[in-house]
């Protein structure tokens, strides 16, 4: 799209020569329609923001410079965010990327400790979501605090519990969901679309027991709120801010979305109202949302909601973390034999992993962890908008209206941190597990865990609080797909490019594997 600015100049070119062929009464309407467009445009218009002098700017500091960068930064953001890193931030400085937002400031992480317990009104954590995805008119995002309370008080606590039933879910997603296959022939898979499906169904076990996971409804609606918010926020991007509001209503996918939050309540509202009197608590989600819940937060509507808007993150994420790990099996088949083998020491009698045996998974957790060094759901992390000038502990300060971030994918590739950095290392992560007995350092080689060095899931208390239950369903679910069936790319196919828009880098939802049934002995 071309950048607005350069549009405004060529579209008051043109209408300055049509202005001069009107009469008065012409003039005078054009006058009046000047000045309403100025109001709406004043209004809509996101604040002006500020640059600090002398800090580098990727693709150059000119004005033209930045228009072709923001728009560059489309589809090219990891080169960007890699020559800024690379240039300036591995050595401790700022730089800023141009991008359609604005020119992000990219901060060196020695300033994670003393932001991270940052108050929201100046620090703003949600608005970047919000903004990211369209909020305002997607309903993606939300300021509440319950979903992230109840998951850290209720679901990471009694995770054990909730993965029995979860790896119930599975055994049966595959038996719906996963294309038939024989043992003697490969079958194509579209392994992005087939992931969703059944992580859809696996998460929605976990929002709301057998009761949600098989309502059809809901499902189909839980991953079309994500698919139709994702493409609605797309399409809204290419427009100016005080275009979208009426936009919005044009646009089919983001019109859609009323019709998902009607979904929501209609499989919700039920489950909430025959719950609510129920002294032997489901151990799910939902429940624990509803006995969490004050004040607005109790209008089962306002749940039925956000439980919508976790179902997309739980989608979004984990599917494409679990594709982007299949993908990187079959690049490294290798590595196959070694799960089946840490499989068969880690599964109880019956076949599931237990608390022990998802925790001594450690060649699953550092191929994941691998998985993600090369393909993290986003090249930038811990985003936030600074509302008001915010003074560092060194005096650098921050001024308003700028987006910060630290870039997460290039962190992981500095040779500083990581020996040969471009070289995929399934073990690598194993190896650091057992030449250290520091518990520490331990804990930092773990898939979930989020410290400097380690970004995908942020960090401090606005870290992903579900990374705990995504890394054990995905341990889960890869599992079950090695277990019991054969996975190979076809003859001279490579590994799939992960899409760029923007900060996402998302896998390729073309992209397919084949796959055969194991044979059972």
């Amino acid at each position: 799209m071309m950048d607005i600015a350069l549009l405004a100049s060529r579209l008051f070119d043109d209408c300055v020569a049509w202005a001069s062929s009107l009469d008065k009464n012409g003039i005078s309407g054009i006058v009046f329609l000047t000045a309403l467009m100025l109001i709406i445009w004043n209004h809509f218009s996101p604040p002006k923001q500020r640059l600090v002098p002398g800090i580098p700017i990727i693709g150059g500091a000119g004005r033209e410079d930045r228009i072709r960068s923001r728009e560059r930064f489309r589809h090219d953001s990891r080169a960007m965010l890699t020559e800024g890193y690379f240039r300036n931030n591995v050595n401790g400085g700022f730089f800023y990327v141009p991008s359609p937002l604005g020119e992000r400031l990219m901060l060196p992480v020695r300033y994670l400790e003393e932001l991270k317990t940052a108050p929201v009104d100046k620090v703003d954590f949600v608005g970047t979501f919000i903004e990211m995805f369209e909020g305002k008119y997607t309903t993606f995002g939300s300021r509440s605090t319950l979903h992230p309370r109840t998951v850290k008080a209720d679901l990471n606590q009694h995770l054990s519990d909730v993965m029995t039933s979860v790896q119930d879910e599975i055994v049966e997603c595959f038996d719906k969901i996963f294309p038939k296959c024989s043992e003697d022939e490969w079958t194509e898979v579209p392994l992005v679309d087939v992931i969703t499906r059944i992580v859809a169904r696996v998460s929605s076990r976990m929002f709301g027991g057998h009761q949600l996971s098989r309502n059809s409804s809901w499902v189909a609606a839980s991953i079309a709120f994500a698919i139709d918010g994702y493409i609605g926020a797309q399409k809204l991007k290419k427009y100016p801010e005080f275009l979208k509001p009426l936009a919005a209503r044009l646009i089919p996918e983001v019109r859609n979305l009323t019709k998902y939050h009607k979904e929501a309540e209609k499989a919700a509202l039920p489950m909430l109202a025959e719950r609510e009197h129920l002294v032997d608590r489901p151990k799910d989600l939902l429940a624990w949302m509803q006995d969490a819940a004050v004040d607005e937060e109790k209008d089962p509507r306002f749940i039925a909601g956000i439980l919508l808007k976790i179902s997309f993150a739980a989608i979004h994420t984990t599917a494409s973390a679990n594709s982007q790990l299949i993908f990187d099996l079959c690049a490294h088949p290798d590595l196959i034999p070694l799960l089946r083998e840490e499989y068969g020491r880690v599964a109880n009698e019956d076949g599931k992993i237990g608390k022990r045996g998802f925790f001594e998974m450690h060649v699953m957790d550092s191929i994941m962890k691998e998985s993600q060094r090369f393909n993290p759901l986003l090249l930038v992390t811990f985003e936030r908008i600074i509302t008001h000038d915010w003074r560092l502990s060194d005096g650098f300060v921050i001024p308003a209206n700028t987006t910060i971030g630290v870039p997460a994918q290039a962190i992981a590739m500095d040779p500083k941190l990581y020996p040969e950095p471009e070289t995929f290392d399934g073990l690598r992560f194993t190896k650091l597990r057992e030449l250290t007995d520091d518990p520490a350092t331990k804990g930092k080689a773990q898939f979930a865990a989020a410290n400097p060095q380690n970004m995908a899931f942020g960090y401090g208390r606005h870290a992903c609080p579900g990374r705990f239950f995504a890394s054990d369903e995905i341990k889960a679910i890869t599992m079950y797909l090695l277990n019991n069936y054969d996975i190979k790319f076809a003859k001279g196919q490579t590994r799939p490019k992960s899409l760029e828009v923007e900060t996402q880098f998302l896998p390729d939802h073309a992209a397919t594997i084949l796959c055969k049934k194991r044979r059972t002995t």
